[in-house]
């Protein structure tokens, strides 16, 4: 894998703090051109370190006003697969994660309201072949929301995971 050097690292911190900065700005910020930007955001692109940009969206601005976790233990843990086919058809579902501990799987949602929340558990989820029950956490609010953060520590020696020799900033 090729390696992830400093300038790298740079315009991860930048980009990753405003996704929709332009070029200019980044190129300025780091003292290199233009053109040396589009190439090493493309480089990134292409070794899979930058996977997605976007805007984020606040759900409750669209009346879903009920964040929820649910824990979900499955009949066999081999049946994961095709319960997640199943979870896919729900859209208020926007995370879904095979775990460790207690629960085979952990999905996060949003549902407009208590009785949506309800709905969704009784009438969707639950009637899913293999899930056998269900545990539901209420996010009262959210504390933290934040990005992998490059430059501000959160991953101070992921130098192994993606090739680097340098030690971060």
């Amino acid at each position: 894998m090729e390696k992830i050097d400093a300038l790298d690292k740079k315009i991860l911190d930048i980009i990753t703090r405003n996704a929709r900065i332009p070029s200019k700005n980044v190129a300025v910020e780091c003292g290199v051109s233009r053109a040396a930007i589009h190439q090493r955001i493309q480089r990134l692109i292409e070794l899979k370190v930058i996977v997605g940009s976007g805007y984020n969206i606040d759900p409750r601005a669209l009346g879903f006003q009920t964040c929820t976790y649910i824990g979900i233990r499955l009949e066999r843990g081999n049946m994961y697969r095709e319960v997640v086919k199943c979870l896919e058809a729900i859209p208020e579902i926007i995370e879904c994660h095979f775990t460790t501990g207690p629960y085979t799987m952990l999905c996060k949602l949003y549902a407009r309201d208590n009785e949506h929340l309800m709905d969704l558990l009784n009438n969707k989820i639950q009637g899913i072949e293999g899930v056998v029950s269900t545990e539901t956490l209420i996010s009262l609010e959210e504390s933290i929301n934040r990005e992998i953060s490059i430059c501000g520590g959160v991953l101070p020696n992921i130098d192994g995971l993606i090739g680097a020799t340098e030690d971060w900033d």
